[in-house]
């Protein structure tokens, strides 16, 4: 009789064993999964997202310099015609990340700053030059120099940045949804981002 219950009992320790080293095993398979889902997540996202604008301008060119001395000027002047096309993105391709299986955590780092691109079309009317103080090369970099100068500063009193943060944003809420479907946490800078309306207080510089 102790024979038979001992081996009763000897057989429901090997099936708990068995039955605890299956559920261990296909927890850790679940949980492989969910960072590979979450690894095809960011992969996804890893791209570049560009919001584009157009800027018109007129500037006049104005360069005069002395010759003989003192005793004269010469003169030279152009009227330029800006049409510019402006992007603004993020290449997402670039964000560090880390994900930590044993918290269940995935742990953004860092997100690349925006890269902003201005690529002007310059158009030149009434060029009015002296014998003495003609147009050259450098002339027209400084131009050049001189309009994407200005560019950048009305790109930076627009609208321009502040949507394409917007799309970055959207971007990044695709981390919060799936991480919060699989009851991971999301952090960016140590800083948990428990809702959608998180991302928008985040300062993406530090």
């Amino acid at each position: 009789m102790r024979k038979i219950l001992l081996g009763v009992i000897i057989t429901l320790i090997i099936l708990f064993c068995f039955k605890y080293c299956g559920d261990k095993n296909e927890a850790n398979i679940v949980l492989k999964e969910n960072s590979a889902l979450i690894q095809e997540q960011i992969k996804n996202v890893g791209k570049l997202v560009v919001t584009e604008g157009y800027f018109s301008e007129v500037f006049t060119y104005e360069n005069s310099k002395a010759v003989f001395g003192d005793l004269m000027e010469a003169e030279k002047r152009a009227v330029v015609i800006v049409n510019a096309n402006v992007t603004v993105g993020y290449d997402l391709s670039r964000i560090d990340y880390k994900i930590d299986e044993a918290s269940k955590t995935l742990h953004i780092i860092n997100i690349p700053e925006e890269e902003i691109k201005i690529s002007p079309d310059l158009e030149y009317y009434d060029i009015q030059e002296d014998f003495l103080n003609q147009f050259e090369a450098e002339d027209y970099n400084e131009i050049k120099e001189t309009v994407k100068s200005s560019l950048m500063k009305k790109v930076e009193g627009s609208e321009l940045k502040s949507n394409a943060k917007n799309r970055l944003i959207s971007e990044l809420s695709k981390f919060f949804i799936l991480t919060n479907s699989l009851g991971w946490t999301l952090k960016y800078n140590n800083t948990p981002i428990d809702s959608m309306e998180s991302f928008k207080t985040i300062d993406f510089k530090l």
